[in-house]
Parts: structure tokens; sequence; C-alpha cells
């Protein structure tokens, strides 16, 4: 029987198949997988395997597996659908309590199971997603620390300042490659937001576009402090806009100035695409209530 986490990253796979994320055909490693669900390999390859028996992805020997779209259908499909619990609402409920200070800085597994109703396993893939999020952490031998990271407005206003200065500076890097490939698929995702997925994708989906977006930008910068820095920032943000409702006209314009940044590297225009990041950036934030919980967020 597949384990929780194999049946969530399945799930998760296979919604960005049906959304386009990924390609028809387009081959599925298991370690950019793995980076992607910030988790190992073994939970990535049962989920792979979970989805060829769906029919979602196909497995060539010696090849890997490649993605492949067509309904769910069958035991296996069952399987994937009844999740042992679901994740971004429990996920959100636990969040929303910490912010609201409805939960203390140390808490006990016990304690959450009984507040939750989860089983042991449920609470493990929760707390284990809230430690890559970056606002929990085991204590040494019993019990968890929830941390205060972008916790309150002003973190929240701390971390957008932060990406003003890293990310317009990451792409005037000396290192800074520009990858066709990756900026083609950025065009590509964007362009599909602007026609279709604003709409019809779910608030937490657009989020994690807007986060792809400008982590896949500053990858290409060729400096992974840079890349891991803000990586852990959007984690930590995420936090606070778990509350927040999307602003989907707000959207429109964002993802307009996503393919102008795209068309400036593709002209070979780094500084004015620099100039145009941070322009996007200082927009962003002022779209927000720095110095009140916001009721309505960006996704960059």
């Amino acid at each position: 029987m597949a384990t929780a986490l194999a049946l969530q990253i399945a799930k998760a796979i296979t919604n960005a198949i049906v959304a386009g994320d990924i390609a028809e055909g387009e081959h599925m490693s298991a370690q950019k997988l793995a980076d992607r669900f910030s988790v190992s390999r073994s939970p990535v390859r049962e989920a792979l395997q979970l989805l060829a028996a769906e029919g979602y992805a196909v497995q060539e020997p010696h090849k890997g597996f490649f993605a492949r779209l067509r309904p769910v259908s069958g035991a296996a499909a069952n399987a994937t659908r009844e999740l042992p619990f679901e994740a971004p609402n429990t996920y959100q409920r636990m969040a929303d309590d910490w912010l609201s200070d409805r939960l203390p800085a140390e808490v006990t597994e016990q304690m959450l199971k009984e507040r939750y109703g989860l089983t042991k396993a449920q609470l493990s893939d929760i707390l284990m997603r809230a430690a890559r999020e970056g606002w929990a952490e085991p204590k040494p031998g019993y019990g968890w620390n929830l941390l205060p990271v972008a916790k309150t407005p002003e973190a929240f206003e701390q971390a957008y300042r932060f990406r003003m200065v890293i990310e317009p500076a990451a792409l005037l890097e000396p290192t800074f490659h520009l990858d066709r490939k990756v900026l083609d698929e950025l065009k590509r995702q964007q362009s599909k937001m602007l026609e279709t997925d604003i709409e019809k994708l779910p608030g937490e989906r657009l989020m994690e576009r807007g986060a792809t977006f400008h982590e896949e930008l500053i990858k290409l910068s060729g400096n992974p402090f840079f890349h891991q820095s803000l990586v852990r920032v959007n984690r930590m943000r995420r936090l606070m806009e778990y509350r927040s409702r999307v602003d989907r006209r707000r959207l429109y314009g964002q993802c307009s100035q996503h393919l102008e940044i795209i068309e400036l590297l593709a002209k070979g225009d780094i500084v004015a695409a620099s100039y145009a990041m941070r322009k996007h950036l200082i927009g962003a934030l002022k779209a927000k209530s720095p110095l009140a919980l916001p009721d309505i967020v960006s996704v960059d």
C-alpha cells in the first residue's frame, strides 16, 4: 500500500500534468521532482509507480517515467483520490492557528493529534511540510517548536524588501546565464495564466506559479546562494498568505509584467530587466497592507 507522502506527491504531479505545468510526454526526473517537493527520491519513485498504474505516466526501460495526460480510472486512481486527509485544509488550519496565537510556541505531537483529529502518519506529513516551509522544527528529544518567521506584517514587508535587493541584483551577476528553454517554459506558463489559469486554478496553485517564476529566474544567476535564499523566503512568507485570498484581477497585471521581464531578457537587455524586476516587486509590495494582516495578496 502506498504511503501517505507518496499519495500526496502523486496527486501533486497529476495536478501539474492536468494544469500543463508538466507537458505531455515530458520526462519526469525523480531527482528534479524530489527537489521540487523537498523530499528524498524514494517517495517520488513510489508516486511515479502509482501514476504509471493509473495511466498518468509511462515507464520506459532504462529511460524513466514520462508524463501522459488521460482521465484517471481504476483502483489506483481511487487510492490517489482518497488521500488520508485534505492537506491544504488541515495544514492551513494549523498555520492560521499559529498566526492567530491559538497555538503555543512549543507543542507536542499528542496535543496536535488530539486538537486536529489526526493519525500519527497524517500529523507527521503536516509537520514535515511545516518544517520544509520554515515555521516548525523538532525539539531535541521530544516535541516541536513553532517559529515566528513571517508571522507579523513587519516581517512580511521585510521579506519583500529583501527580495527587492537580491532579485534585481541576481540578474546582473557576472555568472548570469540565459537559458532559452527555461525562458520559453516560463513564457508558456505565464501566457497560459493570462489565457485560462488565473480564473480556474485554486489560490495556492497561483501562489506557487508566481514563486516558480521568480525562483527559476534567480537560479539563472549561477549563484546558488541567491536561489536558496529566495526559496527559503518564499516558503516562510506562504505561512501568512495561507490565510489570505488572492485578488485574481490583479494577477493579470502581474503576469503581464512577468512577460515583459521575459521579453527584455530574451532581447539581451539584462539591465532593463533588472530595473523592471525591482519595479515589479515594489508594485507587489504596495498592493499589500504592510502594517495589518493582508486580506488580499498577490502571488509574487
